[in-house]
């Protein structure tokens, strides 16, 4: 990925979901132009989901997802159609294919999108060779979803462009609207970043979440400067009156905290993508409860990279060591990577995600709604981290997406 490219995470993202061989992957093929998708007439082409960024006119950079149809079969399939359902979750527009009058599962998935309150737009692909019996389908899928399905013959181009133009009526009202810094500073603002490269981030790089919330403050016409920990008493002395922002690296939270001028307020990456990405309202009430947690608590920490582990990793030592010292050496903690989310979070008693910058705000979300919906108290690393030091409140928070 150059350093012009959007980042995978920050593209919508378009799924597409049907029965195998209903036509996904020529659909795909069909819409962006490009041969970026397998076209077989071999059922279940396409095995795990297949993400492809592109710039799609009149919306700009998206990732397509091809899926395994959701009707595969055998143990294999089972596995298939698990890993189209987390596809499902991080979906911010949802196409589904109908193509034969026996729709149930098409109706079930568009009512799984719909309590997800993903849009969904209705395709009958294939009409070429659907002779005419695609009037009676169209009329059966407005009846059973109130959706008004669009045409497409992928082989002729037929119905594309109308596809298109339901994506852009269809894009999410807050699209592009969520904001890193949150309101947190204005326009000739000083901010300052304390970025300190511990050996997680790549040789001679920044990591992501330091790169967006720079683009962010420089498209902000802010002033902004950068220093690492060593450095940050000599920074300060550089400047004629306090920075009105800091932003730094949880890991230094305290650290900073204790050296920060009066009149300057603090935050953390990791605390900005609490709201960028997730739930701020939710991960700050959750910390709170971190003291009433039983000694022999089971906490889940996730996170989205699924890096090779290295010494001092934050998730996998720094974090737990903090936990360990605060709530006692008995808790449990378990670490999950990637996707690898379970879907039965009833034997955790605590959830703690990280910044999450690989994962869409989507996908994030659903991961909240999950901890929601199964009583389970959920944060993120910089919340945490903060709360475990006594600084939350303190803190300053992003506006609510």
């Amino acid at each position: 990925m150059s350093l012009n490219d959007t980042p995978r995470a920050n593209r919508l993202h378009i799924g597409l979901f049907g029965r195998r061989n209903s036509g996904k992957s020529s659909l795909i093929n069909a819409l962006t132009g490009q041969e970026i998708a397998t076209v077989s007439d071999v059922p279940g082409t396409t095995t795990d989901p297949v993400y492809k960024a592109m710039e799609l006119h009149g919306i700009g950079p998206v990732v397509f997802i091809d899926t395994a149809g959701f009707d595969d079969e055998g143990k294999l399939g089972e596995l298939r159609v698990q890993k189209t359902e987390k596809a499902s979750a991080e979906t911010d527009i949802a196409l589904v294919l109908f193509h034969d009058a026996d729709m149930m599962e098409e109706l079930a998935w568009v009512k799984k999108f719909r309590e997800a309150k993903t849009p969904v737009v209705a395709v009958i692909s294939q009409i070429d060779t659907l002779a005419d019996k695609g009037q009676a389908l169209a009329a059966k899928v407005k009846d059973e979803t109130g959706l008004s399905a669009i045409f497409v013959s992928s082989a002729d181009g037929i119905g594309i462009d109308k596809v298109r133009d339901e994506l852009i009526r269809q894009l999410p009202e807050d699209f592009e609207e969520q904001s890193i810094t949150g309101g947190l500073c204005d326009a000739g603002d000083t901010v300052l970043l304390v970025m300190p490269q511990d050996i997680q981030a790549p040789k001679g790089r920044l990591i992501l979440p330091q790169v967006q919330t720079l683009r962010e403050l420089l498209d902000r016409k802010c002033h902004v400067l950068c220093c690492t920990t060593d450095e940050l008493d000599s920074t300060l002395a550089l400047l004629k009156e306090p920075p009105q922002l800091i932003i730094t690296d949880s890991q230094v939270f305290r650290t900073v905290f204790e050296k920060k001028p009066v009149g300057s307020r603090l935050t953390s990456f990791s605390v900005l993508f609490a709201g960028y990405k997730g739930d701020i309202d939710y991960f700050t009430k959750s910390a709170k409860k971190l003291a009433d947690l039983p000694a022999d608590a089971r906490i889940l920490i996730a996170e989205a990279c699924t890096h090779r582990p290295l010494a001092e990793d934050i998730g996998r030592v720094k974090l737990p060591r903090l936990l360990k010292k605060k709530l006692g050496e008995n808790i449990d903690i378990q670490i999950v990577a990637g996707r690898d989310f379970p879907r039965d979070l009833t034997g955790y008693d605590f959830v703690i995600h990280c910044g999450a910058c690989m994962f869409n705000r989507k996908y994030v979300l659903s991961r909240v709604t999950e901890c929601r919906r199964q009583g389970i108290p959920m944060s993120n690393y910089g919340v945490i981290i903060a709360e475990l030091q006594g600084i939350l409140d303190q803190v300053e928070l992003p506006a609510k997406a």
